[in-house]
């Protein structure tokens, strides 16, 4: 899942906006150093959602990359856990009710998938897959 940034030479410095995310912006003195920003200011602007019912806009496939616009990969456990999240809010569901209907016993259960710590099992895989059957992994985890 790649975002893209707009780059901006700004005197010595560089400054960059991701285009689909109001707000994610960054600096640096270097090219080097805008690089490693846009990447964890990504992560962290699609990772922190202000609550359960809040998400990011997904990238805009057709955009195209130039000089000044570069795609900067979502770490993929961060991809996952935020598609798992867009998913569930796509078919109006709390978390309460997606867990309920993949079948856990407690929503904490269900929580960990929407959280970068997720590391999901080929079961827990198959479960998303049933309730969610449009949720698309190579679309979640490509870089």
């Amino acid at each position: 899942m790649k975002y893209h940034f707009k780059i901006h030479k700004e005197g010595k410095g560089f400054w960059a906006q991701c285009i689909e995310l109001k707000g994610c912006i960054t600096e640096a003195d270097s090219m080097d150093e805008l690089q490693k920003n846009m990447h964890e200011a990504l992560n962290l602007y699609v990772e922190e959602a202000e609550d359960s019912r809040d998400i990011a806009n997904l990238p805009n496939e057709s955009q195209q990359v130039s000089r000044s616009i570069v795609e900067v990969p979502l770490d993929p456990q961060i991809a996952f856990a935020f598609m798992v999240r867009y998913y569930r809010i796509k078919h109006g569901l709390t978390q309460q009710q997606a867990a309920k209907r993949m079948g856990f016993e407690t929503i904490y259960s269900y929580q960990r998938l929407e959280s970068k710590k997720c590391n999901p099992s080929l079961r827990i895989i198959t479960k998303i897959k049933r309730v969610f059957p449009d949720f698309s992994i190579d679309y979640a985890v490509s870089c």
